[in-house]
């Protein structure tokens, strides 16, 4: 039986994370789980039922009642994400959720219930995850982490493109804007900040395209193995 290993793929909002990490996974045949995703979900169901976030018993009670996995659809060829048995995957993508999911994230109690739940994914190796703290909490002992980054006015403008299909009123601004604000929360939250792993092989992906990173990776991967 072939080894397998586990692959974490940190770095800043909209670097190709989770476009690399769905490109490996394809590739080695692995499972891909997006943790941000995780969160996402988390925010929506926050958002829904109007928990009160800085209230650390709402909070508690709130993940009791809250049930993810991910469940892979053929016609996307995408592990999509569940939220209490209700395929959230495109609804978490929303600018409401995105410009909260940050606040949400940098919950301890949030954090210790999706790594938990992210951990257990992991269990059987042969994943890859992608992040903001995968390579630093999660699976500190990866056998391959990546910690990806791109100048900011390539960032904004990928996030715009990737917005603007679902929300044609969002701004190039609101976008840019939005990407500050996470990126600074990210960075300077308590609980599992953004920051790369000492181990883990730095991807600046400002100027090259999806096939030239793939290949990087596949790289590091083979090294690995």
């Amino acid at each position: 039986m072939a080894k397998k290993i586990i692959i974490t793929i940190d770095g800043w909002s909209s670097c190709g994370k989770s476009t690399l990490a769905k490109q490996l996974a394809k590739s080695l045949g692995y499972v891909y789980i997006d943790s941000g995703a995780m969160y996402r979900a988390i925010t929506l169901y926050f958002l829904r039922n109007h928990i009160d976030w800085t209230d650390a018993k709402e909070v508690a009670d709130a993940l009791e009642n809250i049930h993810l996995h991910f469940e892979y659809n053929p016609k996307s060829e995408q592990s999509e994400i569940f939220l209490n048995e209700e395929n959230v995957e495109y609804v978490i993508r929303d600018l409401v959720v995105a410009e909260k999911v940050s606040d949400v994230a940098s919950i301890a109690s949030v954090r210790t219930f999706a790594v938990a739940q992210q951990q257990k994914m992991g269990a059987g190796k042969g994943i890859v995850m992608d992040g903001r703290d995968i390579g630093t909490t999660v699976f500190p002992d990866a056998a391959l982490k990546i910690f990806m980054t791109a100048d900011i006015p390539v960032r904004v403008e990928r996030r715009y493109k990737e917005m603007i299909e679902k929300n044609p009123n969002v701004t190039m601004e609101e976008v840019k804007a939005n990407l500050e604000m996470r990126d600074h929360i990210d960075s300077h939250r308590e609980v599992s900040p953004l920051r790369m792993a000492t181990d883990a092989v730095l991807l600046d992906n400002t100027q090259i395209d999806m096939l030239e990173q793939l290949d990087i990776a596949l790289k590091l991967v083979a090294k690995r193995l």
